[in-house]
């Protein structure tokens, strides 16, 4: 069975900065490999009539908290920045960071967010992909120190310096999404990590394709990373104990409708939820954490699940 990893999604939605902070801190604290945030300006979950934090930012003030584990957007969107300029910001955080960032990055959905903001959104999934695919080789051109050159329909750069570049000699992007024609094929082409949500069934699916990608670009399919978005999870003694608080958790982040299927109750209970996924190769397991960011789940995920997965 692969190396089990744990990364911590902390929701920064309906939140308050000290207790976000105080949940990186914690993570890193902890042993968590991995620490995210998702790149939103809305409330995506419940009433988006809510208070969130920005992303960038967020993982900047991690970075000055923590000390190992890594930091990245659960993705960015990128219809949100020039890639240009997103090639800078995760630069400049992995020097904060002494070379922990990953430049997360897909092509965005929140059409709410994108109108409020004045944010150019396009006409539909179709567009926004074509952009994300035009932004990629010049976000790994800059992160590489190639000093790319663009002119497409939507982006441009000339001869773009990256100095000081990334303290790491091959920062890492992660793609997410699990789109089969066009996200996959991208995933092939420039990710070093992929990341996507969903059942068992459906990830065996999507791998079974990416690795059909790869083979078409000629890439080794083992060397994207790939991660898990397990969704919300939450531990306890008792499964109507964890039931209650995953309740209470959604109940705070804008009356949210509970999520089904999540990996809620005993940590044998979620252990077993996850078990499979691991299996698959997705074990580097993502775990959504809202807002108060439980600290008895996020415990015991790392003392009492992580074990049990790597038996």
């Amino acid at each position: 069975m692969s190396e089990v990893k744990i990364g911590a999604l902390c929701w920064n939605q309906y939140t308050d900065w000290p207790s976000l902070l105080e949940a990186g801190i914690r993570a890193d604290r902890l042993g968590y490999t991995s620490l995210w945030t998702w790149d939103h300006l809305y409330p995506i979950v419940g009433s988006a009539q809510g208070p969130i934090l920005e992303g960038w930012l967020t993982l900047t003030a991690w970075a000055g908290a923590t000390s190992k584990v890594s930091l990245g957007l659960m993705v960015g969107a990128n219809t949100f920045r020039e890639p240009t300029l997103t090639a800078k910001l995760a630069t400049t955080l992995d020097q904060i960071s002494g070379g922990r960032a990953v430049l997360g990055i897909g092509a965005a959905w929140f059409e709410t967010e994108h109108t409020a903001f004045g944010l150019r959104y396009g006409d539909g999934p179709p567009e926004r992909l074509r952009w994300l695919g035009e932004a990629l080789p010049i976000m790994r051109g800059m992160l590489d120190g190639t000093e790319p050159t663009a002119s497409g329909p939507r982006y441009a750069a000339k001869s773009v310096r990256n100095d000081p570049p990334p303290v790491q000699k091959h920062l890492p992007i992660l793609i997410g999404g699990g789109g089969e024609k066009v996200t996959l094929k991208l995933v092939a082409k420039y990710a070093d990590m992929h990341d996507m949500g969903g059942d068992v069934a459906t990830v065996k699916r999507k791998d079974d394709i990416l690795r059909e990608h790869c083979a078409t670009v000629g890439r080794d399919f083992d060397s994207i990373e790939r991660s898990h978005g397990i969704g919300v999870v939450v531990i306890r003694d008792s499964r109507a104990e964890a039931r209650r608080v995953f309740e209470r958790m959604f109940e705070a982040n804008g009356k949210a409708k509970p999520w089904a299927a999540q990996p809620v109750g005993t940590p044998e209970d979620v252990a077993e939820q996850l078990a499979p996924f691991v299996e698959l190769g997705r074990s580097h397991l993502i775990a959504g954490l809202p807002a108060p960011y439980d600290e008895e789940t996020m415990t015991r995920l790392i003392t009492d699940v992580k074990p049990l997965l790597q038996k």
